[in-house]
């Protein structure tokens, strides 16, 4: 392993459980030993490293459970990203010379992304969980707070039984113990795992909950114990990380949810648009 750079044991640990072929598994040290270099170089690079063909560096990302060669190369950029110093993402990153144009394109290509990386059956199947649910608990921590603030204030617009839980602690700990089976536990984790709430997910995913999580990592304790994993790209162009697509998916999670149930939707929202007027709450 590169000694200047950060470790991927997730990968050891992958690699532990499969049987690869000796083409692959060279392809698999190449990834293991730079992961500067694999975060960020192209297919053909790492295929010349191994020694092998491009095909063969696309067929070890799916052997190690991911769709292809640019979704493992995702998950590995967030990872590399997590393991090194705030001011060296700075650096990774370099200067813009337009850092409008620059966090535009970053977030074009982290919805294309986004696309390929969720197949349209498993967004449908989440929306159908969502809205069959008895209750739903949407989990965002810091910057991801604002995506999960969205999905709770205009789920329960459209008259869904949801909430949000933005700090840690005890409130954590009362707004996770009662979830059970008909519950849904949205979580929103991007960029570095949050011990305390991968915790009460796993809590709660032991007491009957259905797990839903959006997160930019596919594998890992919280995907080890979510029904429904929705894959997010969230690299930045500075020290801290983009919620573009992350707010996208959730608006389109509420979309299926309103389609679900328009009626109720319509009522609840005309109900909402006649208290703002008696409350005076919109100046127009």
């Amino acid at each position: 392993m590169d000694p200047a750079g950060p470790g991927i044991d997730w990968l050891d640990d992958i690699m532990a459980e499969q049987s690869l072929p000796k083409a692959q598994n060279r392809v698999a040290e190449v990834i293991i030993r730079n992961p500067q270099l694999a975060s960020y170089a192209e297919i053909a690079e790492i295929a010349a490293r191994a020694e092998v063909n491009s095909s063969t560096v696309v067929r070890t990302a799916q052997s190690l459970g991911f769709l292809g060669w640019p979704d493992l190369q995702r998950e590995l950029r967030s990872r590399y990203l997590t393991k090194i110093s705030t001011e060296d993402t700075l650096v990774q990153h370099g200067e813009h010379s337009s850092p409008l144009r620059a966090a535009l394109t970053r977030d074009m290509e982290n919805l294309r992304l986004t696309l390929e990386a969720n197949a349209p059956e498993e967004v449908e199947a989440a929306i159908a969980t969502l809205a069959a649910a008895k209750s739903i608990l949407v989990l965002g921590h810091g910057s991801y707070a604002a995506p999960a603030s969205v999905m709770a204030h205009l789920g329960a617009t459209m008259g869904y039984p949801i909430t949000l839980e933005s700090r840690g602690g005890v409130h954590l700990v009362s707004s996770t113990n009662t979830l059970g089976p008909g519950d849904v536990l949205v979580v929103i984790n991007i960029w570095r795992s949050i011990g305390q709430m991968i915790a009460a997910a796993e809590a709660a995913h032991q007491a009957g909950a259905t797990i839903l999580t959006i997160s930019d990592m596919r594998r890992g304790r919280l995907a080890a114990i979510s029904e429904h994993l929705l894959v997010v790209p969230s690299e930045g162009i500075a020290f801290f990380q983009s919620v573009t697509a992350t707010t996208s998916v959730v608006y389109g999670l509420l979309a299926g949810m309103q389609a679900a149930h328009p009626e109720r939707s319509r009522e609840t929202i005309r109900r909402s648009q006649q208290l703002w007027k008696d409350l005076d709450i919109h100046l127009d």
